[in-house]
């Protein structure tokens, strides 16, 4: 009689490979549907946040209005909160920044006025159909819009 040594054949090591590949690839696709989901909500969240921190700005500051920049909403360059007109720390400084969880958030003022009384926030995806599918868009009517094929505007349904 032959000793048999212990272990698996190749065979048996294939058909566990194969079976976890199965498995892997019914996953994935479900994974990253459940990411890009959770980046669009991200986005609805931080342009909320924008909108919000937008009321409290022009109530600090009421010479000025609303923010000129994205970027005076968050703490400044210093990481530190002065309470000033462009280190106000109305929101954190990754939003401040201007990319958050998949999204490219642009931030346009109108200074046509002084104090300035309209503002519009966009939230479109850094790679569509990757990190997120739908484009988002706000402005000082505190109404959240989408658009799923392209960047929203104010002609966009309301969410």
């Amino acid at each position: 009689m032959k000793n048999r040594q212990a272990g698996f054949s190749l065979i048996e090591l294939l058909v566990v490979v194969a079976i976890i590949l199965i498995i892997a690839a019914i996953a994935i696709p479900s994974f990253m549907r459940a990411k890009m989901s959770a980046n669009e909500s991200s986005a609805v969240s931080s342009i909320h946040a924008v909108d919000t921190a937008e009321i409290g700005y022009s109530s600090m500051f009421v010479d000025i209005g609303y923010s000129a920049s994205l970027a005076d909403l968050g703490p400044g360059g210093t990481g530190t909160c002065p309470g000033t007109a462009t280190a106000s720390c109305f929101i954190d400084p990754v939003l401040a920044s201007g990319t958050k969880s998949g999204y490219i958030f642009t931030y346009v003022q109108n200074a046509a006025a002084t104090p300035s009384i309209q503002f519009t926030i966009n939230a479109d995806p850094q790679i569509s159909n990757f990190t997120g599918q739908r484009g988002f868009f706000s402005d000082e009517s505190n109404i959240i819009r989408y658009n799923s094929t392209g960047t929203a505007n104010v002609n966009s349904p309301p969410l």
